[in-house]
This record gives C-alpha cells, structure tokens and sequence, in this order.
C-alpha cells in the first residue's frame, strides 16, 4: 500500500517537478509574442489600417503621432528594416515630433504588429502601393521618406513610384547599396531561408547584429529589439512567421534597386554609419566575394556619386543603425537636412 501510494504520488508530481526544474531554461529564452506581435508594447498607440490585397483581407499596424512641438505642417513617413519594426523607431519619432513634424510609421505586411499572409507575391512595388494606401486613408498627400535598412529599399522604390508625393528621400544605411547576386553571392532558395528563419533564436539575432550592424559593440538597450524579433519567431505563429521571412528574403535579394540610384529626383539624404558590414547571403558568399560586399565607408560614397540631388552624412565607426547607436547625434544631422532641403 505504501508502495503503491509512492508510485502515485511520483507519478502524479513528477511532471510538475520536472516543470519547475526548466523553468529557468525556459525563461532565459525570453518571451514569446502573437503572430501579429501582439504582447509586445509599442512606444505610441498603436492603430490598424484594414484592407484588401492580392484577394486577401489584410491589415497594417501603424503610428501615427502628432506634432508636439510647434506644428511645421509636415509629415514624415519612417520605413523599418528586415530585423526591425515600427517600434525600433520611437527615439526618431519622438525627436521629430519634438521638432513639429507629423510622423506615421507603418509595420509593413510580413513584419511585426501586420498581417502574416499565408501565400503573397512580395515586391516592393506591392509594400509601396500598400502604404500609399495607407497615407491615402490619412489624408496624406506629401511626406518627407525616412527609410532604413531594407526600409531603405522600399524608401527608394516608394520615391521612384510616387516622386511627386515624396518632398525629401533619407536613406539610414539602407542595404541595395549594391547587387550582390550580380557580384557572385549564390542564390538561396525560399526553402532554404525558411529553414534557417525556424532555427532563429535570440542568441543568434544578438551574435548577428553584434558581428555585423555595431562592429562587435553591444549596448543594453539593444536587448529590446532583440528579444521583440526573438519572441515574434517562437510563439504561436512561429512557421507562418517563418514563411513570411523567407519570401521576404527572397524578395530583397532578387529585386535590386541599385540600378534606378540615378533616377531619383527629390534631394536625397545617406546617412551613413561607416562600420557596418550588412550584406545579404554573406555567410555563404565565397571568401573573394564575402571580403567585397557589405563595405559601407566604400559603399555610401559610391551611391551618393549615382544620385543627382545627394548629400551624404557620414558617422564614423558607427554601425548599421545610427539613429538607435548614437541618437542625438543623428537626429541633429537629419533635422538640419531636413530643415535646409
């Protein structure tokens, strides 16, 4: 009886003291958030611009923050990176609204707070008609374009599909600076980028971003961001995130815009930390052809020579995201272009 008495109680507890025992290892894995990133907070409130797209109900979590300081009358649009959300901007935005700019950052589709499409054709003709149907329900006829990283992109084909509705284009280390299909890096499959976005994890987002964007620096705050991109990809709509990034992947590397630089018509602005490496498919570029891409202090002013109305700030030994490494450093250089073009 007593025997029987203990195989039970084991039986009956042992789950949960072997529960309790991993608890820590599953904390230290961070949080997890919805499919639409949902448990995760948003520097501002957060709106939701509901839609129709390639036959697909579909909506876009967005900001849309009013002027604090004195109004100017303008509007700035912000466009996120691949590794980034709308969120990733909130020391830009609350330094732009201080200086009396209207500013509305949208979350792409495919990305954070929007929708996670089953099947979609990505191209970022489609994200730029996307957000100027955004704008439109805004009433927002002009705007000055902030992009960074593949926002940087899209900030680009967004100007060279709508030029008469962009007054100014600044590009933040945007990735395009170059084609790195037709400089030798191999093609990847969707496949193959969907395996390896199921394997993301917060230590290899943090080990990546260290390496590439800040040059081996890390700051503290950057553990947000981390663990917002993190928690994205391990909870519940871990695969349909999954799949949404391999498109994307896909998309980047497959439509450059390096060869339209010189079409551009608005001034434009390259803001440039010099010590960033960020180049698609260089961890399985051969050697010769790893060793020739991703060199921003080559690459910004290469570009800044193919576009007629640039001017190129360059921030020394900073990395792939100055706005966030040294913020009142480059606010005050995007304001005075801003204020001055």
């Amino acid at each position: 009886m007593s025997l029987s008495l203990t195989r039970w109680s084991l039986t009956r507890w042992l789950p949960g003291l072997l529960l309790t025992a991993a608890l820590p290892s599953l904390a230290a894995e961070g949080p997890a958030y919805g499919p639409e990133l949902q448990g995760f907070d948003y520097p501002y409130p957060l709106q939701h611009f509901a839609f129709e797209s390639q036959g697909q109900a579909l909506q876009m979590g967005y900001m849309d923050v009013p002027a604090k300081g004195t109004p100017n009358g303008r509007s700035l649009l912000l466009m996120h990176g691949k590794n980034f959300c709308g969120a990733t901007w909130d020391s830009s935005i609350k330094a732009l609204s201080d200086a009396g700019y209207r500013v509305i950052a949208p979350d792409q589709i495919g990305f954070c707070t929007s929708s996670k499409p089953e099947h979609y054709q990505y191209s970022f003709q489609q994200l730029a008609q996307n957000t100027r149907q955004l704008l439109d329900r805004l009433g927002v006829q002009q705007v000055s374009l902030l992009g960074h990283s593949t926002g940087g992109m899209l900030a680009t084909r967004y100007a060279l599909q709508y030029p008469e509705q962009v007054q100014q284009l600044a590009l933040v280390n945007p990735i395009g600076l170059e084609d790195w299909k037709a400089l030798g890096v191999p093609y990847r499959s969707v496949d193959q980028w969907y395996a390896r976005e199921l394997k993301l994890s917060a230590e290899g987002i943090r080990n990546y971003e260290r390496s590439t964007y800040y040059g081996g620096r890390w700051k503290p705050e950057f553990e947000r961001w981390v663990e917002m991109l993190a928690g994205l990809n391990q909870g519940p709509g871990h695969t349909r995130v999954a799949w949404n990034s391999a498109l994307i992947y896909d998309m980047i590397f497959t439509q450059p815009v390096y060869y339209e630089f010189k079409d551009l018509k608005m001034p434009t602005l390259l803001l440039i930390g010099t010590a960033d490496t960020t180049a698609i498919g260089s961890d399985i570029a051969p050697p010769a052809v790893k060793a020739r891409i991703g060199n921003y202090q080559v690459l910004g002013k290469q570009v800044a020579g193919l576009i007629p109305h640039s001017t190129l700030i360059e921030f020394p030994g900073l990395g792939h995201a100055p706005q966030m490494e040294e913020p009142a450093q480059f606010h005050q250089a995007l304001l005075g272009w801003l204020e001055t073009h």
